[in-house]
């Protein structure tokens, strides 16, 4: 049996006001991949802190290779062989491969850096993890996906025994996935341990040997994952179990009143001839390929990128919409896939991120109701369920779906009658996916209309009356749910023609 190289036991923290980790344990053996799983604001990231010395314990032991360690910051942890691979990638764009893998370590020849050996030593270490990249290349021009394996080939350098590995699959495309668990595989067989975070049970499955769940803070338990069930570590997870069939009948009339129709929408290569309608009350799923043109198509209606021609009609009215506030003045709102970049002010509070797009309804006589503001972000935060200590948190301090809630009740306050959902469950764990299914579907219920757009075929299911689908930049077919398999979906995404469903 591998031994253990880890072991952490009663793990306590606390911050201000709360009690973050409540004696939690977890162990990591040698050549395994450990999953540890938790809906958002369990306590994951608190916990790899801790291991990291990012944070300080308040009680329990830490052992690391069988002596007990304490590190005082992520310097002493990774030359104790640790390192982590962060969600949210921390490189320098502008700088080589090379430049980026051994930057504060350079080979120097003589009081020079000697560029050839940095190279040559970054592409012995690509075939010692089985990649193939050019580390002369500058970082910023490859994907994603790329970027990721120049993280891990960098832990590597470092000697690393324990890699910690945070949602590293949420960007890429499935090529890149299956890139990634074959490198993850390689190094279970050099005896790497690896703490995975992930909220897709799929990954979960295939790719970990072990998973142990938090919840609230607290250590729940940890089970060998080929005898378990998805829906046993989903139980462990919420404290209940969730269930997510698919759509088959559509709950919206036939003589529905249409809200928003647009025709034949172009913006460059990325949007062509784009046309649909959408009614009041339906809940309408935009499905393909990464780079479909989606999210173009989204940005296009809602101002934020200027389209080239086509017409948008709102209540049978013609608008011409050509910036974000335009459209939140029609009653568009628009909840970006990426958003801390264009949908959050991080270092603000929770009241004053969700009154942003209705300011000017707080102003009495010339001064900003602060206490009007608090007392209106709290009512729907609280019917959201976020999880925050007070209205003046910091967004920065929520986790990501608590921040996804914020965003939501933003649009609440504004009363939009058309919701744009971008990607709405992404970074998020599987009990806050069920609360925004239950938050989507109660909007739907009372008349809003909702676009919205979604990687995951089974949350697009779940949820659509109709399902569009687009390949490089056009619509492809469009589906009722009752007709909407798996397969016929991905049969249009794939589909470059324009086809009627």
């Amino acid at each position: 049996m591998n031994k253990v190289i880890l072991e952490m036991k009663n793990i306590d923290k606390r911050f201000s006001g709360v009690h973050a980790l409540k004696s939690v344990d977890f162990e990591l053996k040698s050549g395994e991949v450990h999953a540890l799983m938790g809906e958002n604001g369990a306590g994951k990231s608190t916990l790899i802190k801790v291991l990291c010395g990012i944070h300080q314990r308040n009680g329990g032991t830490v052992k690391l290779f069988g002596e007990e360690v304490n590190f005082r910051n992520i310097a002493e942890a990774q030359a104790a062989g640790i390192s982590v691979i962060h969600q949210e990638l921390n490189m320098m764009n502008h700088l080589t491969v090379a430049q980026n893998i051994y930057i504060g370590r350079e080979p120097m020849k003589g009081i020079s850096i000697d560029d050839r050996r940095m190279v040559q030593d970054a592409r012995v270490l690509f075939e010692r993890i089985g990649v193939d990249i050019d580390p002369t290349v500058q970082l910023g021009t490859l994907t994603v996906g790329k970027q990721q394996m120049v993280e891990i080939a960098k832990a590597v350098s470092h000697d690393c025994k324990l890699l910690v590995l945070d949602e590293p699959t949420a960007a890429l495309t499935q090529t890149e996935v299956e890139e990634l668990f074959k490198i993850m595989n390689d190094l279970r067989d050099k005896g790497i341990g690896m703490i995975y975070i992930s909220h897709r049970m799929d990954e979960i499955n295939r790719i970990s040997d072990r998973v142990t769940v938090m919840r609230d803070g607290e250590y729940v338990g940890t089970v060998n994952t080929a005898e378990t069930t998805k829906d046993e570590i989903v139980k462990m997870m919420v404290g209940r179990v969730i269930y997510g069939d698919r759509k088959t009948e559509s709950k919206v009339p036939p003589d529905a009143p249409v809200v928003l129709e647009v025709e034949h929408l172009n913006r460059g290569r990325e949007v062509k001839d784009v046309s649909f309608k959408l009614r009041r009350g339906e809940i309408l799923g935009f499905s393909g390929l990464m780079g479909a043109g989606r999210t173009e198509v989204a940005r296009a209606i809602f101002g934020a990128d200027r389209k080239d021609s086509g017409i948008i009609r709102i209540n049978g009215k013609e608008v011409n919409i050509k910036t974000p506030e335009q459209a939140v003045k029609n009653g568009i709102c628009y909840l970006s896939e990426d958003r801390k970049r264009y949908g959050l002010l991080l270092i603000k509070s929770v009241s004053e991120n969700s009154v942003l797009s209705s300011l000017d309804d707080f102003i009495d006589a010339g001064w900003i109701n602060d206490r009007r503001i608090e007392k209106v972000a709290a009512e729907t935060n609280a019917v959201l369920r976020t999880k925050t200590p007070s209205m003046e948190q910091q967004l920065k301090n929520l986790s990501g779906g608590n921040q996804q809630k914020v965003i939501v009740a933003r649009w609440l306050i504004k009363n939009s009658d058309i919701f744009i959902f971008d990607e709405p469950t992404r970074g998020i764990d599987i009990g806050a996916k069920s609360e925004m299914y239950e938050l989507m579907e109660r909007l739907a219920s009372e008349g809003k209309s909702i676009i919205m757009i979604s990687s995951e075929l089974a949350e697009v299911q779940r949820l659509s009356d109709r399902i569009i689908v687009m390949c490089e930049g056009r619509i492809t077919a469009e589906l009722d749910c009752k007709d909407a398999t798996q397969e016929e979906i991905m049969k249009y995404a794939t589909m470059r023609e324009t086809m009627k469903g």
